[in-house]
């Protein structure tokens, strides 16, 4: 089993340590070379539809109604202290937190009725990652592939040399990495590539934390680098492998596979997408100058690269008390990051092609609670009833209200959804049969998705 002791501590508020989570062992390390891992991935490929999916994980499970869901008309103990605001799509209103995304209402949808009813956060996280139930807090092991995973066996990358499947610092659903976002009985060859593992589960408040040119840059030479203690000798030395490849015609005999693997070593193509130094300083400040904004901007370069699911990471949304410093600011951030993402693709032509896919494991409670011992400031609880998705971009149809739920948000009156829906219509907009079969541990066929139909009106 897998042990890896690195950075805070912490606990969420199940009692599971993020460093007790980490010794679950979800990685699966083994000895798989890169060209071997590019070659299972092109197994079972579907025809490429241009497409690239970029999902903003909000783990820790996010307020409905400080988000997509607000109740104007509700007491005050349920609507809490956050006005609502009319979006440019007269009628649809959003929280006030969200004022960047509310300018792009006609290019989202808001899904408002998901519901799995579950407020463990390790199941919640699992059956939104997955669509299925499986996975629990007292048995922490993933059940079945992720929805980044799935995409990345079936579709591959969309450009050689790039990854199929990023996770921005790291892939994670609750203090796991890559948990619920990983490949299951796929194997390894499907779980995400990690830009920065080493500065992951970061808050927005990590300003101290400058994201420009990931560590993961010269990932692919550290053991060399270690083993002869000069970094220059060896970029050197692979300068010189390049030019003598390209000479001698090395790569024309080496298999597909082999040759996209030195690809994304040599080419240059990872590199240039995951540094940041190469953007506007100005465009930047316009994702917000902290690690959730450097990341969705480092998403929209990824995609743009040719990578086809991207995760960004946004944790720390489980807050008991104070809805103001805790949810509010973490709202804040996340709105002018993803308003930023949704303006820079629809300028660059790509959001047609992008869908960019907001939630977490569970929304929260609706009625306000008095706070938690030692901090007695009103906030909110973990809610599986009443679950709110926005989605954006990728050829889905914007402008719209998918479901709604009672006066108070607390459980779906209209249209009610199951978390397959919502992946179902991702898989579909892919071009993915969400009932194609793959083997577990055990060689029986599994699908997909076990339930679930694309969600009609965005289809």
């Amino acid at each position: 089993m897998l042990q890896l002791n690195t950075g805070s501590v912490g606990t969420n508020c199940s009692g599971h340590s993020r460093r007790t989570a980490l010794k679950a062992g979800f990685l699966g390390l083994s000895g798989l070379t890169m060209g071997d891992l590019l070659r299972l991935r092109a197994e079972g490929a579907a025809a490429d539809t241009g497409k690239s999916i970029v999902l903003v994980w909000l783990d820790g499970g996010p307020s409905q109604l400080e988000s997509y869901d607000p109740k104007t008309e509700a007491p005050i103990e349920y609507r809490g202290p956050f006005k609502a605001i009319e979006t440019n799509v007269p009628g649809i209103f959003v929280s006030e937190l969200l004022a960047r995304e509310a300018r792009h209402a006609d290019k989202m949808a808001l899904i408002r009725s998901v519901r799995h009813g579950n407020g463990d956060h390790f199941a919640g996280a699992h059956w939104m990652l997955t669509g299925r139930f499986g996975s629990t807090s007292v048995d922490l092991p993933q059940k079945f592939p992720s929805l980044g995973s799935y995409i990345a066996k079936v579709k591959g990358p969309r450009k050689a040399g790039m990854p199929a499947y990023v996770g921005l610092p790291a892939a994670e659903s609750v203090y796991l990495f890559p948990g619920y976002q990983g490949a299951a009985y796929l194997g390894a060859a499907y779980n995400p590539f990690d830009v920065d593992r080493a500065n992951s589960y970061l808050s927005h408040a990590s300003t101290h934390i400058k994201v420009g040119k990931p560590a993961c840059l010269d990932s692919l030479t550290t053991k060399e680098t270690e083993r002869t203690g000069d970094r220059a000798s060896l970029l050197t030395s692979l300068d010189k492998f390049e030019r003598k490849a390209d000479s001698t015609r090395l790569m024309d005999s080496m298999d597909k596979y082999q040759q996209s693997a030195m690809s994304m070593i040599l080419s240059g193509k990872a590199k240039e997408a995951f540094n940041l130094e190469l953007e506007d300083p100005r465009l930047i400040d316009k994702y917000g100058d902290n690690p959730w904004g450097r990341y969705t901007l480092m998403a929209r370069r990824a995609v743009e690269a040719g990578v086809t699911f991207v995760t960004v990471d946004m944790p720390h949304w489980d807050h008991h008390s104070d809805l103001e410093k805790g949810h509010a600011n973490n709202f804040r951030a996340m709105d002018t990051a993803v308003g930023a993402l949704i303006d820079d693709l629809d300028l660059r032509g790509l959001l047609d092609s992008t869908m960019v896919v907001v939630m977490g494991e569970f929304g929260r409670t609706p009625r306000i609670n008095s706070g938690q011992p030692g901090t007695p400031i009103p906030g909110r609880d973990h809610w599986g009833d009443a679950i709110s998705v926005m989605i954006a971009g990728g050829g889905i149809k914007g402008g719209q209200v998918i479901g709604a739920t009672n006066s108070k948000a607390e459980f779906p009156v209209d249209r009610p959804l199951k978390p397959a829906d919502v992946l179902a219509t991702i898989y579909y907009q892919l071009g993915i049969d969400h009932t194609q079969t793959f083997n577990d541990f055990a060689g029986r066929p599994i699908p997909i998705l076990p339930e679930g139909e694309p969600i009609r009106e965005l289809v």
